[in-house]
């Protein structure tokens, strides 16, 4: 019997594009919960796993011929996983280069950017003591802005970003989900309208984004945030 792969996961979009994928491609899993505003991710036995203390991680007793592997960073689970199975990772080298670009887009642009937005829009005032940033406020969502106007050109006549349904749309939907939390606007951005409707209606996608919701806090102490914010 195959063993089950052993996720470590926070339900963060970073978390949740690698439910929405091992649910995808069908592949069991067991949860082991990373509470990163408890400081989880700074234990060994993570970062053995993991070493730049962020969740997600996967360790899969049944790797490269044969032998056990863990694996960190979403986007290198996401490529580890479609060539492990062979699926959502297009049919030809060209159709793999045009998901490799738009997988780095969202780990090099629109992670960072939209994280940063969240964190000065929502958590930077709520600190002690608290850091209102008109500048950064404006910098980061006027980026996050512009990044998404790029998905809603890239999205013109496609149902999903690369065309065909692919680990980029695993990585990119969990992020642009967030774009209310993010103050985005979607009226002058149709398409992207349109592939976020299409991508909730995906039964896989719908239940990995909802992997351990109970466990989300709508908010975290100061010392949470300690841990989250100022680790060295």
């Amino acid at each position: 019997m195959t063993a089950p792969i052993q996720l470590y996961y926070w339900p963060t979009p970073n978390g949740k594009k690698i439910t929405i994928a091992l649910l995808e491609m069908g592949l069991p899993f067991e949860l082991n919960l990373v509470d990163i505003g408890a400081g989880d991710q700074f234990q060994p036995d993570f970062l053995a796993i993991a070493p730049n203390n962020r969740m997600p991680a996967i360790v899969d007793a049944n790797g490269p011929d044969g032998a056990p592997i863990s694996v960190f960073e979403s986007g290198a689970i996401l490529q580890y996983l479609a060539r492990k199975t062979g699926q959502f990772y297009g049919q030809s080298e060209r159709d793999r280069v045009m998901i490799d670009q738009w997988l780095m887009w969202q780990m090099g642009g629109v992670g960072p950017m939209a994280g940063q937005a969240h964190h000065f829009l929502k958590y930077a005032p709520a600190m002690e003591p608290p850091h209102d940033l008109p500048y950064a406020k404006d910098r980061y969502r006027n980026e996050v802005g512009r990044l998404y106007r790029v998905l809603n050109t890239q999205l013109s006549g496609k149902d999903y970003v690369c065309g065909d349904y692919s680990i980029a749309d695993m990585a990119i939907y969990p992020w642009v989900a967030g774009w209310e939390g993010q103050q985005q606007t979607l009226d002058d951005k149709p398409n992207v309208a349109a592939w976020l409707a299409r991508m909730a209606n995906r039964p896989a996608v719908a239940k990995g984004m909802e992997v351990a919701a109970e466990v989300r806090q709508k908010g975290y102490s100061k010392e949470q945030m300690e841990k989250l914010f100022k680790q060295k």
